[in-house]
């Protein structure tokens, strides 16, 4: 189960679907200071601090600061990690909307992260692109 790797077949048929909630970017220097790593939604670990991406009500909970508050698109089809060009495809008709997006490649799927307030354009901007 290795995922799509045709670019035409991918835009075509891949399916935007925007996630309830707001979701933010922290960083913290050990995942042990955490009160619960199992409401992170994904990390990463850089050599400055470590990244982690949750809803927005957890890091107010937690008390942690973050400047960023987005919307979290996913995008419906498997993506193989070798497809060449969906990315490009994406943040380049997102760009010419004037809409940043953050990324995330996971195994099954394209996880796009943009500021809330772009969220409804970004998904009108997803849409159309499976129309091209």
């Amino acid at each position: 189960m290795t995922g799509e790797k045709d670019l035409a077949v991918l835009l075509q048929n891949m399916e935007p679907v925007l996630n309830t909630g707001e979701y933010v970017f922290c960083t913290v220097e050990n995942l042990r200071e955490l009160p619960d790593i199992e409401k992170v939604l994904f990390f990463f670990r850089e050599t400055e601090a470590v990244t982690i991406v949750l809803k927005k009500e957890i890091a107010d909970e937690w008390n942690m600061i973050y400047s960023y508050i987005a919307s979290w698109i996913t995008l419906n089809i498997h993506s193989s990690l070798e497809a060449v060009g969906l990315t490009a495809a994406f943040a380049n008709a997102l760009k010419q909307e004037n809409i940043s997006c953050n990324v995330v490649a996971a195994y099954f799927h394209d996880h796009i992260f943009v500021a809330k307030e772009d969220a409804e354009k970004a998904m009108r901007t997803l849409h159309a692109l499976k129309r091209v």
